[in-house]
């Protein structure tokens, strides 16, 4: 693969960026393996659909009113079979601040905006889509080498040679020997 704005060829696919210039690469190779076909179209989105603080609300609002709604009719059927106050608190406890929590979460951390929460489905989608893709089961699996960044040179030290490996002939100890017994 080559960079397309500076062309320094890529050792590896799994590069994310260029070495020379810098550029980003992860959206070009997802259009490799798409034919061209980008999977996560961008999102221009001007004000339609509900934001997802008011989404927050809607849900929070819901828990109250399913407080609102079974606690008494739990509290009835406990109190009709003997089973005593347990059920309907613990029941109580949880939707009604369960809807209290949703609506603060809602109001602090969710966004006012109403184009934000299509990006994150668009993004879980894609993510969906490529991990659906059926593998040839004929094929290799993909490739998966190792960085060459993690390749640390040894450090020098005391090594011995490779003439300091190799043991001397048998023919040079034999020899030495006859010289002996002369």
């Amino acid at each position: 693969m080559f960079c397309p704005r500076c062309g320094q060829e890529q050792v590896t696919s799994e590069t994310k960026f260029c070495s020379r210039c810098g550029f980003l690469l992860t959206g070009v190779l997802e259009l490799i393996y798409n034919n061209g076909l980008p999977l996560l179209a961008p999102v221009i989105s001007e004000a339609k659909g509900i934001s997802p603080r008011k989404k927050g609300f809607k849900q929070g609002g819901k828990l109250l009113f399913l407080f609102l709604m079974t606690v008494p009719i739990i509290a009835i059927i406990s109190a009709a079979l003997n089973l005593g106050p347990g059920l309907f608190i613990i029941a109580g406890i949880l939707t009604f601040w369960g809807g209290i929590l949703r609506i603060l979460y809602a109001r602090i951390f969710e966004s006012n905006e109403p184009g934000e929460e299509s990006v994150k489905t668009g993004i879980f989608s894609s993510a969906k889509k490529l991990l659906s893709k059926k593998q040839n089961a004929n094929a290799l699996p993909p490739n998966q080498s190792t960085v060459d960044g993690l390749y640390v040179p040894p450090f020098p030290n005391n090594w011995r040679d490779t003439n300091d490996l190799t043991p001397s002939s048998v023919t040079d100890q034999t020899t030495k020997l006859l010289e002996k017994d002369r």
